[in-house]
């Protein structure tokens, strides 16, 4: 007869009553009261990532609650505290403030080459989100090695490599902004070491600025963020402030715009007449004309106007955008993928493959019947009245 190990039933029982007191002192994951809060507060505060930092979590233990992660919006902070006070739930906070220390006081830099590749994470072979240009100023908010977390002029969050950008310190963001300075106006071109115009500094591309030094009969003398002094050809660029003074974006001056950077080849994160994805090539666009755009084209169509969703093209202006996707159903969100710029003669301008011109006209040679079919909506952006839009003119961006 089989023996009976009777040291079973008393281990069994011994477990069910760890596990019975384990259950009542702590608190799990899915008991966690906090986090319903911290997603009440991103929805509020930071429900677009590329925009606005809020990874915050939430950690249970013994009946506590330890708040961790990483913002930039103390703002945020303080009304997920505000919440977690009224609910009565106590917690300690160790949640890291951007920037860091290292920053606190001074977390200004310029972009100092021609164009800066933005990465997704920190990495050469990260994802490109997108770029800046020369002369772009930039928030720091941490580093990783020689990585730095940065955020651009339309708020998008991006890192890049030490060598994109001069870190500035103390106060010398406001004496950067005091310098006149010139904006680089030809779609491609060079500074030079000296006004022979033979060897060069480097590269530059439309849009690029930098510190005016002195004026060289045919050239700028000009200094780069760096410290570099280079010489820029008068008759590719213009003082910023004579530049932005005669700004008076029209329907023309943006198809002329566009029309200049026809060719261009696409490129996946791209926002400069080195290579452009679609939401880059119409911000490029405005930008050549004194209107920064909000990064990616899910962003654009929030701003502006709305003035079709039926294909009614008879009610589109010059230089309105157009939007590509997929519509909205009863179970997914309207997800925008593509943007061109109308232009006329029912035609519009994109870069897909290329910068090129396509048509909605059915018996046109270049009749773009995949985007006619995915079609959205248009917005009107020239001349619009909204926060999304920023206005050179009435932003100290590049000068106090």
């Amino acid at each position: 007869m089989k023996k009976i190990n009777s040291k079973i039933p008393f281990i069994a029982l011994i477990l069910l009553m760890v596990l019975g007191s384990c259950k009542n002192e702590v608190v799990t994951e899915a008991e966690n009261p906090v986090l319903e809060y911290v997603n009440q507060v991103k929805q509020e505060y930071a429900p677009d990532k590329r925009v606005a930092l809020f990874n915050i979590d939430s950690k249970a233990a013994d009946k506590q609650y330890v708040l961790t992660g990483e913002t930039n919006l103390p703002k945020a902070v303080n009304e997920l505290k505000t919440k977690l006070n009224e609910a009565k739930i106590e917690y300690t906070d160790s949640i890291q403030l951007l920037p860091t220390a290292e920053f606190k006081n001074s977390n200004w830099a310029i972009v100092k080459i021609s164009v800066a590749n933005l990465r997704s994470k920190a990495g050469h072979s990260q994802e490109l989100a997108t770029q800046a240009t020369l002369g772009t100023p930039v928030k720091v908010y941490k580093n990783d090695g020689d990585w730095y977390l940065i955020q651009t002029p339309d708020n998008y969050l991006a890192w890049v490599d030490k060598g994109g950008i001069e870190i500035l310190k103390n106060d010398d963001f406001k004496t950067w902004k005091a310098t006149e300075k010139i904006i680089y106006t030809n779609i491609t071109g060079f500074s030079y070491v000296s006004t022979t115009g033979q060897e060069t500094v480097s590269d530059l591309v439309a849009g690029s600025i930098l510190e005016l030094v002195v004026d060289k009969g045919l050239f700028y003398q000009v200094k780069y963020p760096d410290g570099r002094i280079a010489f820029v050809k008068k008759d590719e660029a213009q003082t910023y402030n004579s530049w932005l003074g005669a700004l008076n974006p029209t329907q023309e001056s943006l198809v002329a715009t566009s029309k200049q950077l026809m060719g261009l080849p696409y490129l996946w994160g791209g926002t400069s007449s080195k290579g452009v994805d679609c939401s880059g090539f119409t911000k490029t666009i405005y930008f050549l004309n004194g209107m920064v755009l909000p990064r990616d084209a899910s962003q654009q169509v929030n701003s502006g106007t709305v003035v079709d969703k039926d294909k009614d093209f008879s009610k589109l202006a010059v230089g309105d955008l157009l939007f590509f996707g997929r519509p909205a159903t009863d179970s997914t969100k309207q997800r925008v993928v593509h943007v061109g710029m109308w232009i006329g003669n029912n035609q519009f301008i994109h870069s897909s493959g290329r910068v090129h011109i396509s048509s909605i006209d059915k018996d046109a040679t270049n009749f773009d019947e995949f985007n006619l079919n995915r079609y959205l909506q248009s917005n009107r952006m020239l001349h619009q009245n909204t926060e999304a839009i920023l206005e050179l003119k009435n932003a100290a961006l590049f000068i106090e």
